[in-house]
């Protein structure tokens, strides 16, 4: 979408003996993540935070996040750049396609350490998909927009071969790109089973979490920047899609649907709002329990435009939410949120082994630690 100052999935393995072991040890911190703040202090528990972790990338501004365990972690953005940290964020590999300065890395996906599958967004050729089978070292161009129409915002995948990317309309729907084959080669489908876009609709790409997946099959698509705000869903890989409404705000081209994240097929939270600093956002939070189809609003939602959101491993109804002027923390399945941080974030993603990371603007990457 042509906004944000330009002119998101199950991508993970199944558990390992290491990620149950790391599980375990780090139950403790999500339990005081998930406790209110007089119970965590009679038990005795600090209070959990982001903890910062150096880039050495402060003039980039990071919107695309895969965060693969406690100690792995990938993370793109602006001028082209790509980090990958091994070590919980001691350090960070500076791993950018060659080439690519220009480029806005708006979205990653990663498998592992080695595997990972990045997005470029932009109008015609600028929207390009890289990736890459040796940590970073090598990356390969498998997607370079030839549409001057087009503009990709996010992908996202079901496993480690079947994958989506999605554009703002061209005639009147939002294009799908599909791969199956982990991302090494792409086609756009069919659009005869994509509902028609309203009028000024298209996506955000402001985190990478405007096309989340849940399971092998069904996947959802935020939209915003037009009357109403709406997501779509797909319980066929992206072949056939149904539109609902929304109560986020809309009506605005800076207005809509940002973020996505779903624990599984039915329960799901969509965050957005107005990303104008100058502009209040009432309720930019919302959540449903039938897969999409209908979207109750937050009673407590968090206080301003939020970018972000991810569910917090093996709990039914803990999530955070962030945003440029906070982190959110929901205990209750989106019902009601509260701020935890008020540092600035874009983008936030939880792994199997209970950790969580956030990036955003000024090379800003954080660890949530206990």
């Amino acid at each position: 979408m042509r906004r944000l100052g330009i002119t998101r999935r199950t991508r993970r393995p199944g558990r390992t003996r290491r990620a149950v072991g790391a599980g375990v040890a780090c139950a403790a911190a999500l339990a005081a993540l998930t406790a209110v703040p007089a119970q965590a202090q009679e038990s005795g528990q600090r209070t959990p935070h982001w903890e910062l972790k150096d880039t050495g990338s402060t003039g980039v501004r990071f919107r695309g996040l895969a965060a693969v365990g406690r100690d792995t972690a990938w993370v793109s953005g602006t001028q082209g750049t790509v980090l990958r940290t091994t070590d919980g964020g001691a350090s960070w590999r500076n791993v950018s396609p060659p080439g690519a300065e220009e480029l806005q890395f708006r979205d990653i996906e990663a498998f592992d350490a080695r595997r990972a599958v990045v997005l470029a967004i932009g109008e015609g050729e600028a929207s390009r998909v890289y990736r890459t089978d040796d940590g970073g070292a090598t990356w390969t161009e498998s997607f370079r927009n030839t549409d001057a129409r087009a503009f990709y915002d996010c992908l996202t995948f079901f496993d480690r071969r079947h994958g989506l990317a999605m554009s703002d309309p061209v005639d009147g729907k939002f294009r799908i790109l599909s791969t199956s084959d982990g991302g090494r080669s792409w086609t756009v489908l069919p659009s005869a089973g994509m509902p028609a876009a309203l009028p000024g609709e298209a996506g955000f790409a402001a985190s990478g979490q405007c096309l989340v997946s849940a399971g092998s099959r069904d996947v959802w698509l935020a939209t915003g920047g037009a009357a109403r705000a709406r997501v779509l869903h797909s319980a066929d890989r992206g072949l056939t899609w149904t539109a609902s409404d929304t109560p986020i705000p809309a009506g605005d081209p800076a207005r809509g649907v940002f973020a996505l994240a779903f624990r599984d097929r039915t329960h799901g939270l969509a965050v957005g709002g107005d990303y104008r600093p100058d502009q209040t956002s009432t309720g930019p939070a919302a959540r449903t329990a039938d897969g999409g189809r209908d979207w109750r609003p937050a009673a407590e939602p968090p206080p301003a435009y939020r970018s972000g959101v991810a569910w917090l491993p093996y709990s039914r109804n803990a999530a955070l939410a962030v945003g440029p002027t906070g982190t959110d923390l929901t205990t209750d399945g989106g019902r009601t949120w509260r701020t935890v941080d008020t540092g600035s974030y874009d983008t936030v993603d939880c792994t199997p082994d209970l950790a969580c990371w956030a990036a955003g603007e000024q090379g800003r990457m954080a660890r949530l630690e206990s």
